[in-house]
């Protein structure tokens, strides 16, 4: 059976990201934008991924240029605008298109493994979030507005948790 473990994306830098990289951690897989009105979540994720990440937690994010073309720089002004404007230091890869035949599979995965709001696969918009399990499966999708510290319980359980 597939798991996120299966896919490789492209770093910010271009070169390829094996997620087998994170086998066995609990991943939020995040579309971002860095012109959105959910971007102060960024503020948010940073938190979590420190209170978490030495007990397995990675936070991913993948800046997105779909949605009123929130996203339009490229990897260079991506990269300094979260680290100037929100400290972030969890990975942000390479820009990706999440809906549509270009979207990147990675996210054909997720939205097949869990649906959104009256069983939607699409992603509606930016900040859209996905727990996946240390088993490399998706455990829930979060919609935009939902916070990062919202998810707390859920990402303290898929970290305690056995792979």
């Amino acid at each position: 059976m597939t798991t996120v473990y299966d896919f490789s994306v492209t770093a910010a830098d271009g070169t390829p990201y094996p997620l087998a990289q994170h086998r066995g951690e609990v991943l939020l897989i995040v579309n971002t934008a860095s012109r959105c009105g959910f971007t102060p979540q960024y503020e948010g994720l940073e938190a979590l991924w420190r209170r978490h990440r030495e007990t397995g937690l990675t936070i991913l994010g993948f800046p997105c240029n779909q949605f009123a073309a929130q996203e339009p720089g490229d990897a260079a002004e991506i990269a300094r605008f979260c680290t100037l404007q929100y400290d972030v230091s969890f990975p942000v890869l390479a820009k990706v298109a999440v809906n549509g035949s270009g979207a990147e599979p990675l996210f054909t995965y997720l939205t097949r493994a869990r649906r959104g709001l009256l069983g939607t696969r699409a992603v509606k918009w930016n900040f859209t979030k996905f727990l996946v399990g240390r088993d490399g499966r998706v455990l829930a999708r979060y919609a935009p507005g939902t916070k990062p510290a919202a998810l707390e319980a859920e990402v303290q359980a898929a970290l305690a948790a056995a792979a």
